[in-house]
């Protein structure tokens, strides 16, 4: 994120908290999460935005994570309705039937072996690096995992919050442009 003020960021101030919160769920499922960025409004940047989703999100104890986790389907999997899992994991929508098989078996395997869907930020990656990281992560003791899990969630998040800022909020009806005249 840049370290300027943007009109999504003036927008994400100037929500109610109620709304403000549904937007935050959107990027992160994790309630604690959530409640931290509400917390700290308002931010002067992008950035003070994006460190304090990284605080928060270092914050999170394993229950926040298992929330945040829930959030998220498994990769090559994307929810139907849900354009942000489609969009971030764009680089399965052109993979082979046996990559997709392979990927589906490899999040069954880790889903097993560490009771959560396998969370990578997928933005950018190819259908071959995502299968190829479940496969050197997937041996991983659970305490090595679940901060890979933190670090890769806090990527996931500041790309979302990236987007919220920057597109989603300057379309946003939620709140005008500039206060209401007085007549």
């Amino acid at each position: 994120m840049s370290s300027s003020s943007t009109p999504g960021l003036t927008r994400f101030n100037t929500l109610a908290d109620g709304e403000a919160i549904a937007v935050l769920h959107e990027v992160c499922a994790a309630a604690a999460w959530g409640r931290a960025l509400l917390a700290g409004r308002p931010y002067a940047t992008e950035e003070a935005l994006s460190a304090a989703s990284d605080a928060a999100t270092a914050r999170l104890g394993a229950a926040d994570l298992a929330e945040a986790m829930a959030g998220h389907p498994p990769i090559g999997r994307p929810r139907p309705g849900d354009p942000a899992s489609s969009r971030e994991q764009r680089g399965m929508a052109g993979a082979s039937e046996e990559l997709v098989a392979e990927m589906l078996e490899l999040n069954l395997a880790y889903q097993e072996r560490f009771g959560h869907v396998f969370l990578i930020c997928a933005t950018g990656a190819t259908g071959e690096q995502m299968r190829d990281a479940v496969r050197s992560r997937i041996g991983n003791p659970p305490e090595r995992e679940q901060e890979i899990v933190r670090t890769e969630l806090g990527r996931i998040n500041r790309v979302r919050l990236t987007r919220l800022v920057r597109e989603i909020l300057v379309q946003s009806p939620f709140v005008q442009d500039s206060p209401p005249q007085e007549s």
